[in-house]
């Protein structure tokens, strides 16, 4: 290790790569019936120990986990997106009402409409994430002060607010949209066959390309929008980017798994982190990668434990990750200027 205790960022990524291949193993192990991981090998490569472990596998366990990797990192992507694109350290799709505009969204497509599909009410929490938003960021650029990070993440939580009473409004009036609602609004990988991950996969694609492209273009940003002009960035074209990626990665990761709040808030500041750790530095060429492989790992975490802490009733992967974010909000709350709203 160099001196100064700082990673490699060779030792970084075989790190990230190294859990990320661990919890996908113990995603697949883990549950109702346990596998020893010695026959999840065995099964992945042709050569299950029974036809039971082989449907359990291949049936529940593996589109479960690579649903996980999916939303997660679309869930990381799109908060580290959102932070830089605003400079708010606060910044998160479920802090900033995203979320709760796409779920409002879809919770309108199933009720009003009766759309049942994934490819039916997708477009609706784009729609839905896309109006959230943009009215989160006209309500935080109110004031003297402008847009501050305490005053889009207060925007934020009261936009999610009213979304939030305003899906419960719609959902207690349909009886066939508060069965869907109850168990998808906590955040949960269960539940889904490997369909939905394909059907997902060209959504979240194009997303994580707007967003990895923006990457240069976030580096001139953090030093300022005159300064960021100076360097020729087109200021307008990059956020329309930044904006069409986070809507396109939450929007598709929200109609499926449910609003997971907090996510795309931690897991910016352990890939912040971790790039200093390496002598990275705050470069979004890496900061953004990074994200995207840290979130799976802390979604699979918290869907791991969800099944086994109360046996044989699962926690929501949702409700664990919430747990774990709340506080840290609080945290980076209290270290803000209050003085700022």
């Amino acid at each position: 290790m160099p001196p100064g205790g700082s990673l490699r960022p060779a030792l970084l990524v075989g790190g990230v790569v190294a859990a990320l291949v661990f919890l996908c193993l113990l995603s697949i192990a883990v549950g109702t019936l346990t596998i020893p991981p010695a026959q999840v090998v065995r099964t992945v490569f042709g050569d299950p120990p029974s036809q039971t472990v082989e449907d359990v596998i291949w049936s529940v366990r593996v589109p479960r986990t690579a649903l996980g990797l999916a939303t997660g990192a679309a869930l990381g992507l799109s908060g580290a997106l959102m932070q830089a694109l605003t400079r708010n350290p606060l910044a998160d799709p479920g802090i900033l009402g995203v979320s709760a505009g796409a779920a409002f969204a879809i919770v309108v497509a199933v009720a009003v409409f009766g759309i049942g599909s994934l490819y039916g009410y997708v477009w609706f929490a784009f729609a839905g994430a896309f109006v959230a938003s943009v009215v989160v960021f006209l309500l935080g650029r109110l004031g003297r002060s402008g847009a501050t990070p305490v005053k889009l993440a207060l925007a934020g939580v009261a936009v999610t607010s009213l979304l939030s009473s305003l899906t419960s409004a719609v959902v207690l009036t349909d009886p066939d949209a508060l069965n869907r609602f109850r168990f998808w609004s906590a955040g949960s990988l269960s539940g889904r066959d490997g369909d939905v991950v394909l059907d997902i996969l060209p959504f979240l694609a194009v997303g994580t390309v707007l967003a990895i492209a923006c990457a240069p273009a976030l580096n001139s940003l953090a030093l300022g929008d005159d300064v960021a002009a100076s360097l020729g960035r087109r200021l307008g074209l990059v956020r329309l980017q930044g904006v069409a990626a986070v809507v396109l990665l939450t929007g598709a990761a929200v109609a499926v798994i449910g609003p997971v709040v907090f996510l795309g808030l931690v897991v910016p500041h352990l890939a912040r982190i971790l790039a200093q750790r390496a002598g990275l530095g705050p470069d979004h060429r890496w900061l953004l990668p990074i994200s995207a492989a840290l979130a799976p790992c802390l979604l699979l975490t918290a869907d791991i434990l969800g099944r086994v802490v109360n046996r044989p009733i699962e926690i929501q992967a949702g409700v664990l990750v919430a747990f774990v974010g709340g506080p840290f909000f609080i945290a980076m709350v209290r270290r803000r200027k209050l003085a700022e709203v």
